[in-house]
């Protein structure tokens, strides 16, 4: 953490946080040091960066030296002792403290690190003394690259790799010997050419500088200084000069600012006239309109209101979506979309729905706590859950199953993490597989691009598996509840229409997946033994996970109660396991930090916007509809799956529940395993269509748009695949293939 900290600090310029990321490619190395393009380029850039040459404008004369201050001290827009002209003893007055870390030649470079972080004076060097406080030299930026690079080019493990933060800090630093220095006689036109010349960022302030600015063994430290120390000090000065210079002659400042305004205005002008600016000058007029139309009709407490109810809540919820379906188009956030969406709905339905006079009823009031009770109930899971996986992933847990992924093909592993998912799935709840799964790719897929595609193949993995076990996913857990559905023949009929859903699904996804050598950059270390606690922090992870539908079923309370449990437990064991420590980074505060809050509010806004819905009645309309105008339950269930691609499967599958009877449809009826099987997996086909989907919405930034493109064709397919097996199963197991009479 310390190393991480510390390139931060060092790595201000662009070229220099470049060079640490070129630096950080190497498979062969640990601590987060990843490969190398090219280590002879690496070695080249930090070579020419951290020379020191002593040769110095060999071919200028000495008015070189102020090239940056005007031959006639009268042009001068600041007064002489200020701007260019500053005595650099002044702009070493004008920093906190002597601009340096003051290092032992013995210190660790860890140590070094942490010295130069915690200082007070805000530097980002160290100069490093002997024993005797004789100068051995400085350690800078350029150093730490090279630093990085040497162990890149050498290390061949992570203990390897570790020595060299361990090692002395002398062996690291540009030796005074090669040092560029300046003294009391230098101003700071001259400090900015001499570091300029010399490819350097800091100067050493000496008493008394030797032949072409080196420093001498006799020479005193007196401070050091940086190249945007002297930027700093000139910058202020010329801009206190000019507002003087303002004050002095009035018109001075008049005309040219106003002249630079007008051009201003003018280049704004040119630069709104395009598509771009219009497409958004579009986007607030509309917003305005409509939010200005959508107020003063719910002040005025329109009759038409009253009269539209219903339609006014479906135009809501249709415009809600297009919001979150165009985010990137339209730049609006999607939780503050849905947030909106489910007020506008719920103000709508308590005010206007009905006999509603205008306020909340009693059994409105009730109802918006029994569906803010259904929500918070996954919304504390989707957090609880979260938190435990960021926990075993900052003490490496996930080094058991990534230890054991060796694969360097990307197609075998889009395989491995589907079928790994798939089984997960059905033992664990789908949210929760897709909460670890995507925490997993992060650390195997380096390519953001890929890791969305794997992302959203984990979704369309653990919706197909969470369908075949009554645990798996929540509508089949409804369904199983209800007695709708018993243990033993959900999991025997439903399997091999759910691995047949996955397998074609994956089988059209993976032909998207292009070879290549990226996974050799990922942040994985080489497989390596896992430490004690990180073992016991990885194993009670997954037991809190696993240990969630055992408590379900051994209390009855709901499984966010569980996991909360879980989340306690495993904050305790943290506690202990670094009682004492000052670092904090592994326990569950720091976790919780990491969290996506946003994600999670999106999750609220979009299950209170589908709860109003199912309150108000319009969705079990939409159901019976279905029932009145379809032709067979084959086709009910069908459309009830693709229907839970766009609204939620659980208010669904609840009306649906509603409509049929277990006395007409008993235990284990073909329909209710086709509407466990259809709305299952209908939910992959979008990205809003199941709590997996919503939650890599907020997990990896998947958009709606870019989920329809890659991936809903495919999730199709396996949906309609799946679909035609279990059909083609029924009729088997049901004699109507066989000419017999097989009890299903």
């Amino acid at each position: 953490h310390k190393s991480t900290e510390f390139t931060m600090t060092m790595t201000r310029r662009v070229t220099l946080v470049s060079a640490v990321a070129l630096a950080a490619t190497n498979a062969n190395v640990a601590l987060g040091f990843a490969p190398v393009p090219s280590i002879k380029k690496i070695n080249q850039y930090a070579t020419s960066y951290s020379s020191r040459t002593s040769a110095f404008m060999s071919s200028a004369d000495t008015t070189d030296l102020a090239a940056l201050t005007p031959k006639d001290p009268s042009l001068n827009i600041t007064p002489e002792g200020f701007g260019f002209s500053s005595p650099i003893n002044r702009i070493l007055k004008s920093r906190e403290g002597m601009g340096y870390y003051k290092a032992s030649g013995s210190d660790s470079v860890i140590d070094v690190m942490d010295g130069i972080n915690s200082g007070s004076d805000k530097t980002d060097v160290a100069l490093v003394f002997d024993s005797e406080d004789v100068l051995l030299g400085i350690f800078t930026d350029a150093d730490y690259i090279r630093l990085a690079t040497e162990r890149v080019a050498t290390a061949q493990s992570e203990k390897e790799s570790a020595s060299f933060m361990a090692s002395p800090i002398s062996n690291f630093v540009t030796s005074s010997d090669k040092l560029i220095c300046v003294d009391a006689k230098n101003t700071a036109s001259q400090a900015v050419a001499i570091m300029t010349a010399n490819n350097v960022r800091h100067t050493v302030l000496v008493d008394k500088c030797g032949p072409d600015f080196s420093y001498l063994e006799t020479s005193a430290v007196q401070g050091v200084i940086s190249m945007q120390d002297v930027l700093k000090v000139i910058q202020l000065d010329e801009r206190l000069s000019f507002e003087k210079l303002s004050k002095k002659f009035p018109g001075f400042a008049d005309k040219p600012m106003e002249q630079m305004r007008e051009e201003l205005r003018s280049q704004a002008n040119a630069m709104a006239d395009n598509d771009e600016t219009a497409k958004r000058d579009i986007i607030r007029a509309v917003t305005a309109i409509l939010s200005a139309g959508s107020v003063a009709l719910f002040v005025t407490q329109s009759e038409w209101l009253h009269s539209h109810t219903e339609l006014t809540m479906i135009g809501i919820f249709v415009l809600g979506y297009i919001g979150i379906i165009f985010e990137e188009v339209l730049e609006f956030n999607k939780a503050a979309v849905a947030l909106l969406m489910s007020t506008g709905l719920w103000v709508t339905y308590a005010d206007f729905y009905g006999n509603s006079v205008g306020s909340a009823t009693v059994s409105v009031l009730d109802q918006l706590k029994d569906q803010l009770a259904e929500v918070s109930d996954i919304c504390f899971f989707l957090l609880a859950a979260s938190t435990i996986v960021e926990v075993v992933d900052a003490h490496q847990g996930f080094k058991v199953v990534t230890n054991l992924i060796t694969t360097k093909s990307k197609k075998g592993l889009f395989w491995v993490i589907g079928f790994l998912t798939f089984f997960l799935s059905a033992i664990l709840n789908n949210l929760t597989v897709t909460i670890v799964m995507v925490s997993l790719l992060r650390k195997l897929i380096p390519n953001d691009e890929d890791r969305r595609l794997f992302g959203a193949m984990v979704v369309v993995a653990a919706n197909a598996g969470g369908v075949w076990t009554p645990i798996g996913d929540v509508t089949t857990t409804m369904l199983w509840i209800n007695t709708s559905l018993s243990t033993v023949p959900t999991i025997t009929q439903l399997f091999l229409p759910s691995i047949v859903c996955l397998v074609a699904s994956l089988a059209f996804l993976v032909n998207q997946v292009e070879e290549d050598e990226s996974l050799s950059e990922s942040t994985l270390p080489p497989p390596s033994p896992l430490a004690t606690r990180g073992l016991v922090v990885f194993w009670a992870g997954i037991a809190c996970l696993l240990s969630v539908p055992v408590f379900s079923e051994l209390t009855g309370l709901p499984p966010y109660l569980a996991m909360l449990t879980g989340l306690g437990a495993m904050w305790t064991l943290t506690d202990i396991i670094h009682m004492g420590e000052e670092d904090e980074q592994m326990k569950v505060p720091a976790a919780l930090s990491k969290l996506d809050t946003s994600g999670i509010l999106f999750f609220l806004g979009i299950l209170m916007s589908i709860g109003v819905l199912d309150k108000s009645g319009l969705l079990k309309d939409l159901a019976v509809f279905l029932s009145d105008n379809l032709p067979s339950q084959d086709i009910v269930a069908t459309v009830i799956g693709i229907a839970s691609a766009l609204i939620d499967n659980v208010p669904l599958v609840a009306a649906t529940m509603g409509m049929y009877d277990l006395a007409d449809y008993g235990t284990d009826d073909k329909l209710w395993q086709l509407i466990a099987l259809c709305a299952g997996t209908g939910g992959s086909i979008l990205v809003i269509g199941s709590a997996s989907g919503v939650a890599l919405m907020g997990l990896e930034k998947v958009d709606f748009l870019w989920y329809a493109k890659k991936v809903s064709v495919g999730a199709a397919i396996g949906y309609f695949a799946g679909i035609a097996t279990y059909l083609a199963q029924n009729a088997v197991l049901s004699g109507a293939l066989l000419g017999g009479s097989v009890t299903p």
